[in-house]
């Protein structure tokens, strides 16, 4: 195994000691909140809540509205670890730093990945505090996961073609909130590119050209690793900006994080729902 390899499953190791001397139960869901949606952390029931800065070698969230920590507890009566603020590219932190919290959540036992984040439109359909529950993904960030090998870890991040990233299930479970609960939930592609920018008018007639709904900054390299893990997954997008290219109007990330908080109330009824049925 390459010494680089072998470096990083260490440090997962030692993060991953550190938080589970922190805790008694075993998360069986884990939940990472992106862009405006924190506040679903404050439903858990929680059993501990470390500070990204004193788990070993989780980085920290620079990004605005990321909290950056980790709650552990119940929800739903469930079990759960909630990463209250992701990690981008745009913050220069490398592809393996930012996923690096989803290792340690399936060693600690999660075997659900629930990840959310904030997005563009450019499906002149949607419209601003959407959710967008995501069944496939376009990755322009143009990185990829070294292969990485453990002796007692033996998942990859090969990729089959048409594999299914998102588990249809859930995403029909979603549907299902929404109509239960009158309120509609889009079903679309995510297009992740890799920021700190947002896009150009040509960048958006591009994303919406070959296949996107949504455009982002995060989330498929969480997926991927998670997929890897064989870990299921539901992914959901508050879409906090509709492009209009022909008539653009600047975006701010404060502006970003107020609609994505309008979309909070939907996607904590859809996180609800799953995990009554687990």
């Amino acid at each position: 195994m390459p010494r680089d390899s072998l470096q990083y499953f260490e440090r997962i190791d030692e993060a991953t000691d550190y938080v589970g001397r922190h805790i008694t139960s075993r998360p069986l869901v884990a939940i990472i909140l992106g862009t405006g949606l924190g506040k679903l952390a404050t439903r858990i029931k929680p059993e501990v809540t470390l500070p990204y800065r004193e788990i070993p070698h989780f980085p920290q969230s620079t990004a605005l509205s990321h909290q950056g920590q980790l709650v552990v507890g119940l929800l739903e009566g469930v079990p759960v670890i909630a990463m209250q603020g992701r990690f981008h590219l745009y913050e220069g932190y490398t592809l393996l730093d930012a996923v690096l919290p989803v290792y340690v959540m399936q060693k600690l036992g999660a075997e659900i990945l629930v990840v959310s984040n904030a997005s563009g439109g450019v499906n002149p359909r949607f419209t601003s505090g959407d959710v967008m529950v995501i069944n496939s993904h376009i990755n322009l960030m143009f990185q990829q996961h070294a292969k990485l090998r453990n002796p007692t870890h033996t998942a990859e991040m090969d990729q089959q073609p048409g594999t299914l990233f998102y588990d249809r299930a859930f995403i029909d479970l979603a549907l299902e909130t929404g109509r239960k609960q009158d309120f509609y939930i889009q079903e679309g592609c995510y297009v992740s590119l890799t920021g700190p920018n947002y896009e150009t008018r040509s960048e958006y007639r591009m994303v919406r050209e070959i296949g996107g709904d949504v455009v982002g900054m995060s989330t498929v390299p969480e997926v991927l690793t998670a997929h890897s893990l064989n870990m299921r997954v539901l992914a959901l997008s508050a879409v906090t900006n509709v492009a209009k290219p022909d008539a653009l109007s600047e975006t701010s990330a404060e502006e970003v994080v107020d609609i994505a908080r309008l979309a909070e109330p939907k996607l904590t009824a859809i996180v609800s729902d799953l995990l009554k049925t687990l």
